[in-house]
């Protein structure tokens, strides 16, 4: 038998089912009364775009090394990030797929991004990407090209070159002990259950701040590998840790276990599902109920939400009120927990 490990930072990249993550997290450190590195005063994130820095972490002053949970968005930076968590911490992040990643940064990003909005769809940007990016402007066009190399602290306008690469890679190696998989999501709830010694309900999970249907463009298959082109280095990125992610599975769970362990996480999934969700499906913006629970909207996209079944009794409510609370949301609540002396944090939302 393993102890479960309670000093995880998690290095939350965009647009990669992250949000979901968080909400796993946020719920972990609930349930076993952990300390959560929560983003400063007005910040709703831990300063990012900008590169991190401990201060950047709620009362860091005062807690000094002592916080057992970071996730909140940030931008990379080892040794601000050391200060924060303690030595033995597990560090993990999660990738996806480039062409899938750039097309719903796109329209997420839509209405904020120089580089988006001027073309009049993604196959449009994509046929000629210089034309809308430009390098000048990169603060505000991060999301527009090779968005995970710079969440994980590089210059995502570096040259394409193999020995820049193969350095970058081997020093993420270093400085994560795991790698998930977007595409695999399931089956990288499962690699993460066994590497962290959780439960099976500590990574049980309903999605997130995903999106419409209707919102989702359509790639054609140029524009697929124009994105390989145009985000080369999340390609390389992609490529290499999709690989390494299969190797640890295959050493450690085994293909067959892992395939028994992805139907039991989905029919928990359901079971749960079937307790907590009014329809047992996400909603449309327009049609969640109750507005505390209404995920931030963005862009072009309809970010979809759930309502709870009514009647619930009160254990029920508050497990099935975490599992379907937007990311701003549960941060706040995290926040007016752990800081009861601070000022409530203003999310603009209703």
């Amino acid at each position: 038998p393993c102890r479960a490990k309670t000093n995880v930072m998690f290095l939350k990249t965009h647009k990669t089912a992250s949000s979901t993550i968080l909400n796993i997290m946020f719920r972990f450190a609930e349930r076993y009364n952990l300390t959560v590195a929560l983003p400063a005063n007005e910040l709703l994130h831990l300063g990012y775009p900008e590169t991190f820095q401990a201060q950047f972490v709620e009362e860091f002053q005062t807690i000094g090394q002592n916080y057992n949970i970071m996730c909140n968005h940030l931008r990379f930076n080892p040794s601000e990030v050391q200060k924060v968590m303690a030595a033995n911490t597990f560090y993990f992040s999660i990738l996806r797929n480039p062409i899938l990643l750039l097309e719903s940064s796109y329209v997420y990003y839509k209405d904020d991004v120089p580089a988006f909005k001027f073309s009049k769809d993604v196959n449009e940007y994509l046929a000629s990407p210089t034309k809308y990016y430009h390098p000048a402007n990169y603060k505000q066009n991060i999301y527009a090209r090779n968005i995970m190399w710079f969440d994980f602290g590089y210059d995502n306008n570096a040259e394409d070159n193999k020995k820049y690469i193969q350095t970058v890679l081997k020093e993420i190696e270093q400085n994560f002990h795991l790698i998930l998989i977007a595409d695999y999501f399931d089956e990288s709830m499962i690699l993460l259950k066994h590497t962290l010694c959780w439960d099976l309900d500590d990574v049980i999970y309903f999605k997130l701040n995903s999106r419409s249907q209707d919102t989702v463009q359509t790639l054609t298959p140029e524009s697929k590998e124009r994105v390989k082109a145009w985000c080369s280095l999340d390609w390389e990125l992609y490529l290499h840790f999709n690989q390494s992610f299969w190797r640890r599975i295959e050493e450690t769970i085994g293909l067959k276990e892992l395939e028994n362990e992805v139907n039991h996480l989905r029919r928990r999934q359901k079971e749960l599902m079937e307790i907590c969700l009014l329809n047992q499906e996400a909603v449309g913006k327009d049609h969640i109920n109750n507005k505390a629970l209404l995920p931030y909207q963005s862009g072009a996209a309809n970010i979809l939400g759930y309502n709870l079944k009514q009647d619930l009794d009160n254990r029920t409510l508050r497990t099935c009120q975490k599992m379907v609370m937007p990311e701003l949301q549960y941060m706040s609540h995290l926040y007016a927990v752990q800081h009861p002396h601070k000022k409530r944090k203003q999310l603009g939302l209703p």
